[in-house]
Protein backbone atom coordinates (compact mmCIF):
# COMPACT_ATOMS: atom_id res chain seq x y z
CA UNK A 1 0.00 0.00 0.00
CA UNK A 2 1.13 3.55 -0.72
CA UNK A 3 2.21 5.59 2.28
CA UNK A 4 -0.40 8.12 3.37
CA UNK A 5 1.18 11.33 4.62
CA UNK A 6 -0.81 13.91 6.58
CA UNK A 7 0.27 17.53 6.98
CA UNK A 8 -0.89 19.55 9.96
CA UNK A 9 -0.70 23.26 10.73
CA UNK A 10 -0.28 23.71 14.47
CA UNK A 11 -0.43 26.71 16.79
CA UNK A 12 0.99 26.64 20.30
CA UNK A 13 2.03 28.64 23.33
CA UNK A 14 5.49 27.36 24.20
CA UNK A 15 5.59 28.74 27.75
CA UNK A 16 5.11 25.40 29.51
CA UNK A 17 7.27 23.31 27.16
CA UNK A 18 10.99 22.58 26.85
CA UNK A 19 10.73 23.24 23.11
CA UNK A 20 9.41 21.40 20.10
CA UNK A 21 11.86 18.49 20.16
CA UNK A 22 10.88 15.39 22.10
CA UNK A 23 12.63 15.10 25.49
CA UNK A 24 12.63 12.17 27.89
CA UNK A 25 12.75 14.37 30.99
CA UNK A 26 10.41 17.25 30.16
CA UNK A 27 7.24 18.25 28.30
CA UNK A 28 7.73 18.96 24.60
CA UNK A 29 5.47 19.98 21.73
CA UNK A 30 6.50 16.92 19.72
CA UNK A 31 5.81 14.59 22.64
CA UNK A 32 2.37 16.08 23.23
CA UNK A 33 1.40 15.89 19.55
CA UNK A 34 2.65 12.34 19.13
CA UNK A 35 0.76 11.20 22.21
CA UNK A 36 -2.47 12.82 20.98
CA UNK A 37 -2.18 11.53 17.40
CA UNK A 38 -1.31 8.04 18.63
CA UNK A 39 -4.59 8.08 20.56
CA UNK A 40 -6.45 8.91 17.34
CA UNK A 41 -4.56 6.25 15.35
CA UNK A 42 -4.70 3.62 18.07
CA UNK A 43 -1.08 3.01 17.05
CA UNK A 44 2.27 4.81 17.49
CA UNK A 45 2.67 8.00 15.43
CA UNK A 46 5.98 9.82 14.89
CA UNK A 47 5.92 13.37 13.54
CA UNK A 48 8.35 15.66 11.72
CA UNK A 49 8.25 19.44 12.28
CA UNK A 50 9.22 22.16 9.82
CA UNK A 51 11.08 24.44 12.20
CA UNK A 52 12.70 24.21 15.58
CA UNK A 53 11.38 26.24 18.50
CA UNK A 54 13.22 26.33 21.81
CA UNK A 55 11.97 26.48 25.39
CA UNK A 56 9.31 29.18 25.75
CA UNK A 57 9.11 29.98 22.02
CA UNK A 58 5.66 30.04 20.39
CA UNK A 59 4.29 29.13 16.95
CA UNK A 60 1.28 30.38 15.01
CA UNK A 61 2.00 28.25 11.92
CA UNK A 62 4.19 25.25 12.69
CA UNK A 63 3.97 22.61 9.94
CA UNK A 64 3.95 18.95 10.93
CA UNK A 65 3.92 15.79 8.81
CA UNK A 66 3.58 12.11 9.65
CA UNK A 67 3.06 8.77 7.94
CA UNK A 68 -0.34 7.34 8.82
CA UNK A 69 -0.06 3.91 10.48
CA UNK A 70 -1.65 1.12 8.43
CA UNK A 71 -4.18 0.53 11.18
CA UNK A 72 -5.46 4.11 10.80
CA UNK A 73 -5.51 4.48 6.99
CA UNK A 74 -9.29 4.90 6.95
CA UNK A 75 -9.33 7.79 9.44
CA UNK A 76 -10.87 10.91 7.81
CA UNK A 77 -8.80 14.10 7.88
CA UNK A 78 -11.17 15.73 10.37
CA UNK A 79 -10.36 12.93 12.81
CA UNK A 80 -6.71 14.00 12.96
CA UNK A 81 -7.67 17.62 13.64
CA UNK A 82 -10.70 17.21 15.91
CA UNK A 83 -9.54 14.01 17.58
CA UNK A 84 -6.01 15.31 18.00
CA UNK A 85 -7.25 18.51 19.66
CA UNK A 86 -9.43 16.48 22.01
CA UNK A 87 -6.30 14.85 23.43
CA UNK A 88 -4.20 18.05 23.60
CA UNK A 89 -4.00 20.69 26.30
CA UNK A 90 -5.45 24.11 25.50
CA UNK A 91 -2.03 25.62 24.73
CA UNK A 92 -1.63 23.48 21.57
CA UNK A 93 -4.15 23.50 18.71
CA UNK A 94 -4.22 21.71 15.34
CA UNK A 95 -5.53 24.35 12.91
CA UNK A 96 -5.67 22.31 9.71
CA UNK A 97 -5.07 18.80 8.35
CA UNK A 98 -4.50 17.80 4.72
CA UNK A 99 -3.38 14.74 2.75
CA UNK A 100 -0.03 15.06 0.95
CA UNK A 101 2.05 13.14 -1.60
CA UNK A 102 4.11 10.30 -0.06
CA UNK A 103 7.36 12.24 -0.58
CA UNK A 104 6.21 15.29 1.41
CA UNK A 105 8.40 15.98 4.46
CA UNK A 106 7.63 18.94 6.72
CA UNK A 107 11.30 19.70 7.31
CA UNK A 108 13.17 18.66 4.18
CA UNK A 109 10.52 19.88 1.70
CA UNK A 110 10.52 23.38 3.21
CA UNK A 111 12.36 26.18 1.40
CA UNK A 112 12.17 28.87 4.08
CA UNK A 113 10.96 29.49 7.63
CA UNK A 114 9.58 32.81 8.84
CA UNK A 115 9.97 34.01 12.43
CA UNK A 116 8.41 37.10 13.97
CA UNK A 117 9.76 38.70 17.11
CA UNK A 118 7.33 40.96 18.99
CA UNK A 119 8.57 43.91 21.04
CA UNK A 120 6.42 46.15 23.19
CA UNK A 121 7.52 49.66 24.12
CA UNK A 122 5.45 49.41 27.31
CA UNK A 123 7.07 48.91 30.70
CA UNK A 124 7.19 45.24 31.71
CA UNK A 125 4.10 44.18 33.60
CA UNK A 126 2.11 41.18 34.70
CA UNK A 127 -1.07 40.25 32.93
CA UNK A 128 -2.36 38.66 29.76
CA UNK A 129 0.59 39.64 27.59
CA UNK A 130 3.42 39.08 30.07
CA UNK A 131 4.70 36.09 28.09
CA UNK A 132 3.72 37.29 24.60
CA UNK A 133 6.20 40.13 23.94
CA UNK A 134 9.54 41.46 25.08
CA UNK A 135 8.50 44.52 27.06
CA UNK A 136 11.47 46.84 26.60
CA UNK A 137 9.97 49.88 28.35
CA UNK A 138 11.52 52.39 25.96
CA UNK A 139 10.83 54.11 22.63
CA UNK A 140 12.46 52.43 19.65
CA UNK A 141 13.61 53.91 16.35
CA UNK A 142 12.11 51.35 13.98
CA UNK A 143 13.63 52.95 10.88
CA UNK A 144 17.15 52.59 12.29
CA UNK A 145 16.39 48.99 13.28
CA UNK A 146 15.03 48.20 9.82
CA UNK A 147 18.07 49.68 8.08
CA UNK A 148 20.44 47.80 10.39
CA UNK A 149 18.64 44.50 9.78
CA UNK A 150 19.30 44.65 6.05
CA UNK A 151 22.95 43.75 6.80
CA UNK A 152 21.98 40.11 7.38
CA UNK A 153 20.32 39.57 3.98
CA UNK A 154 21.82 36.91 1.70
CA UNK A 155 23.88 33.81 2.30
CA UNK A 156 26.60 34.40 4.88
CA UNK A 157 28.42 33.06 7.92
CA UNK A 158 26.26 33.61 11.02
CA UNK A 159 28.83 32.39 13.55
CA UNK A 160 28.25 35.66 15.46
CA UNK A 161 24.66 34.62 16.09
CA UNK A 162 24.78 31.00 17.17
CA UNK A 163 24.70 29.76 20.75
CA UNK A 164 27.42 27.66 22.32
CA UNK A 165 24.95 24.74 22.27
CA UNK A 166 24.40 24.95 18.51
CA UNK A 167 25.32 21.67 16.81
CA UNK A 168 24.70 22.72 13.20
CA UNK A 169 27.38 21.46 10.82
CA UNK A 170 27.68 24.79 9.01
CA UNK A 171 27.22 28.38 10.24
CA UNK A 172 26.10 29.51 6.77
CA UNK A 173 22.45 30.44 6.33
CA UNK A 174 20.57 32.25 3.57
CA UNK A 175 18.32 35.06 4.85
CA UNK A 176 15.74 35.90 2.19
CA UNK A 177 13.53 38.50 3.88
CA UNK A 178 13.83 40.98 6.76
CA UNK A 179 11.77 43.85 8.09
CA UNK A 180 11.04 45.91 11.18
CA UNK A 181 7.61 47.53 11.35
CA UNK A 182 5.50 49.40 13.87
CA UNK A 183 1.96 48.47 14.88
CA UNK A 184 0.98 51.06 17.46
CA UNK A 185 3.15 50.43 20.50
CA UNK A 186 4.19 47.03 19.13
CA UNK A 187 7.35 46.53 17.07
CA UNK A 188 7.51 43.48 14.79
CA UNK A 189 10.86 42.11 13.59
CA UNK A 190 10.58 39.60 10.75
CA UNK A 191 13.36 37.31 9.55
CA UNK A 192 12.88 34.57 6.95
CA UNK A 193 15.67 32.18 5.95
CA UNK A 194 16.23 28.73 4.54
CA UNK A 195 17.18 27.59 8.06
CA UNK A 196 18.31 29.02 11.39
CA UNK A 197 21.07 28.40 13.91
CA UNK A 198 20.28 27.82 17.58
CA UNK A 199 19.05 31.14 19.09
CA UNK A 200 20.00 32.99 15.90
CA UNK A 201 16.90 35.22 15.76
CA UNK A 202 16.97 36.02 19.47
CA UNK A 203 20.64 37.02 19.33
CA UNK A 204 20.02 39.26 16.31
CA UNK A 205 17.10 40.96 18.06
CA UNK A 206 19.35 41.38 21.10
CA UNK A 207 21.52 43.67 18.97
CA UNK A 208 18.59 45.41 17.24
CA UNK A 209 17.04 46.68 20.47
CA UNK A 210 20.09 48.74 21.62
CA UNK A 211 20.26 50.10 18.06
CA UNK A 212 16.60 51.14 18.33
CA UNK A 213 17.28 52.78 21.70
CA UNK A 214 20.21 54.70 20.24
CA UNK A 215 22.68 53.12 22.66
CA UNK A 216 24.89 51.57 19.99
CA UNK A 217 25.65 52.55 16.37
CA UNK A 218 23.39 51.37 13.55
CA UNK A 219 26.40 49.51 12.14
CA UNK A 220 26.61 47.25 15.22
CA UNK A 221 24.80 44.36 13.53
CA UNK A 222 27.02 44.44 10.45
CA UNK A 223 30.09 44.84 12.67
CA UNK A 224 29.14 41.78 14.73
CA UNK A 225 28.76 39.71 11.55
CA UNK A 226 32.18 40.80 10.35
CA UNK A 227 33.89 40.15 13.70
CA UNK A 228 32.07 36.87 14.29
CA UNK A 229 30.71 37.95 17.67
CA UNK A 230 29.54 40.77 19.94
CA UNK A 231 29.67 41.87 23.56
CA UNK A 232 26.93 39.84 25.25
CA UNK A 233 27.12 42.03 28.35
CA UNK A 234 25.83 45.05 26.41
CA UNK A 235 23.60 43.22 23.92
CA UNK A 236 22.09 40.16 25.59
CA UNK A 237 20.04 37.49 23.84
CA UNK A 238 16.38 38.48 23.54
CA UNK A 239 14.00 36.46 25.76
CA UNK A 240 12.27 33.45 24.24
CA UNK A 241 8.69 34.55 24.89
CA UNK A 242 8.72 37.24 22.17
CA UNK A 243 9.56 34.80 19.37
CA UNK A 244 7.04 33.08 17.06
CA UNK A 245 7.42 30.64 14.18
CA UNK A 246 4.78 32.22 11.95
CA UNK A 247 5.23 30.72 8.50
CA UNK A 248 6.86 28.09 6.30
CA UNK A 249 7.40 28.22 2.53
CA UNK A 250 7.34 25.18 0.24
CA UNK A 251 7.94 24.96 -3.53
CA UNK A 252 4.22 25.06 -4.38
CA UNK A 253 2.62 26.23 -1.13
CA UNK A 254 3.18 28.48 1.84
CA UNK A 255 1.51 29.21 5.14
CA UNK A 256 1.66 32.40 7.18
CA UNK A 257 -0.42 33.19 10.26
CA UNK A 258 0.26 36.30 12.37
CA UNK A 259 0.54 35.49 16.09
CA UNK A 260 -2.79 35.98 17.91
CA UNK A 261 -0.94 38.22 20.36
CA UNK A 262 -0.10 40.61 17.49
CA UNK A 263 -3.71 40.78 16.29
CA UNK A 264 -4.96 41.27 19.84
CA UNK A 265 -2.59 44.16 20.59
CA UNK A 266 -3.34 45.80 17.23
CA UNK A 267 -7.04 45.75 18.16
CA UNK A 268 -6.25 47.06 21.65
CA UNK A 269 -4.21 49.96 20.27
CA UNK A 270 -7.18 51.10 18.14
CA UNK A 271 -9.34 51.53 21.25
CA UNK A 272 -9.70 55.03 22.62
CA UNK A 273 -11.16 56.19 25.92
CA UNK A 274 -14.24 58.38 25.26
Amino acid sequence: MDTRVVRLIVEYDGTAYCGVQRQSHARSIQGALEAALSQVANAPVEIVVAGRTDTGVHASAQVVSFAVPDAARDRPLRAWRLGGNRHLDDDICIIDASLQAPEFHARFSARARRYLYLLSEHTPHRGLNAKRFWHVGASLDTQAMHRALQAILGERDFSAFRSAQCNARSPYRNVVRTSVSRHGSLIVCEIAANAFLHRMVRMIVGVLVPIGMGRVPQSSLADALERGGFDASTMPTAPAHGLYLSGVDYPDWQVFRPPPALLALEAFDTMRTP
